[in-house]
């Protein structure tokens, strides 16, 4: 029967059935903390699911070190039907790296936590009722992860926004091989702006240095005008409760926007704007726009087959993918580019601890979390 399902909703199907799995092997305490109300069309009952981190910082739901090995099994299986076998590898891969962080670090406490750095602070929650027609959706979270899914009428209709991240960027392997996990999605942008001719380079590249972080943040939505949130504000006004580690948190802050050195100028130039800043995709050549529809590969396949646009970027859609970029181009000097269009944006950075700090997310501009699909799904149920 499930061969001749629409794929997205057979992939909604498999997510029902592992969310309820998953939250039928939890306690009445863990399922209070791993169940939230369902998605709806109201920004006042809907914020908790809108809210989303990339920092160490409290996610939101249960966390890995709540469940016993089963649930936490569970859990996992919930979180691969969101995403391909290549973006599992890639979500597991970033949980790890909070280990070799901790090293790195010298193993010390921070951000008001026991551990650090801790690959047990990774969050799984649940929004409404798993299955039916009525909207549900899940979150799972922690340091440099971001996945949010809403499913619709047994479908599944949003997956953004999808934040991955790596510290370290780059990091030792035996025999003189090197871990990292966001390579192609750092060299492939770096090879399309080093592809450019110098009139065209002039066009995407919009500033020599790049900001210290990917521009929008973490918002729940983009407007125009948004400029780059310093670290401190992206763990939006939640103060840590001891002041030394609030401290500690503030001066890391300063130091990473005193290294970029942007002045009010430079944000102005970088700037999230309406109309894309940049250069068109019906400027690239042929190899440059296959360069391009790679890229963009790496962003849409992180998520199955079934809930990625890649097969709608023909040439027509190509066209209007704008490309930007700010920084260097050599490898290993800090970083940032852009990819925006129609229902688009992209954006990278690798800037921080000496460009080994990456950062990469995905977005809808106009319905990250699913928020059109949901006006017109409050509509349709009142104009019955």
């Amino acid at each position: 029967m499930l061969s001749h399902m629409d794929p997205r909703d057979q992939t909604a199907l498999e997510m029902a059935e592992a969310a309820r799995a998953w939250l039928g092997s939890l306690t009445p305490e863990q399922r209070s903390v791993a169940h939230d109300a369902a998605p709806a069309d109201d920004e006042r009952l809907d914020a908790e699911r809108r809210r989303w981190f990339y920092t160490p910082t409290d996610h939101g739901g249960l966390t890995v070190h709540q469940q016993r090995p089963a649930q936490q099994r569970a859990a996992m299986r919930l979180v691969a039907t969101g995403l391909s076998m290549a973006g599992y590898v890639t979500v597991v891969a970033t949980m790890g790296l909070d280990n070799v962080l901790d090293r790195a670090e010298g193993f010390v406490t921070r951000f008001d936590r026991e551990r650090g750095r801790d690959p047990g602070l990774f969050y799984l929650r649940v929004f409404g009722e798993p299955g039916g027609d009525a909207p549900w959706g899940w979150r799972f979270g922690g340091h440099h992860l971001s996945l949010n899914n809403l499913v619709v009428d047994g479908q599944l209709v949003a997956t953004t926004p999808c934040f991955m991240g790596a510290d370290p960027a780059s990091a030792p392997l035996l025999g003189g091989a090197v871990n990292r996990p966001l390579a192609r999605v750092e060299d492939l942008g770096r090879e399309l702006v080093r592809s450019l001719a110098p009139d065209l380079a002039g066009r995407a590249i919009l500033l020599g240095k790049a900001p210290s972080d990917f521009v929008t943040a973490n918002r729940t939505t983009v407007s125009e005008g948004d400029q780059v949130i310093p670290l401190a504000g992206i763990f939006r006004g939640a103060r840590l409760a001891d002041d030394s580690e609030q401290a500690k948190l503030q001066a890391m802050s300063d130091a990473i926007d005193e290294a970029a050195g942007y002045t009010p100028e430079d944000h102005r130039t970088v700037e999230y704007t309406t109309v894309p800043k940049g250069l068109p995709g019906r400027d690239l050549d042929r190899s440059q726009r296959e360069l391009l529809l790679v890229l963009l590969g790496t962003y849409f396949g992180r998520v199955p087959d079934s809930a990625s646009p890649l097969a709608d970027y023909d040439d027509a859609a190509l066209d209007d993918v704008h490309f930007a970029w700010a920084g260097p181009t050599a490898p290993g000097l800090p970083h940032y580019y852009r990819l925006q269009g129609p229902r688009l944006l992209i954006e990278w950075d690798n800037t921080q601890r000496g460009a080994n700090h990456a950062h990469s997310v995905w977005r809808d501009p106009e319905a990250d979390f699913g928020l059109d699909v949901l006006a017109r799904h409050r509509a349709t149920r009142h104009g019955r």
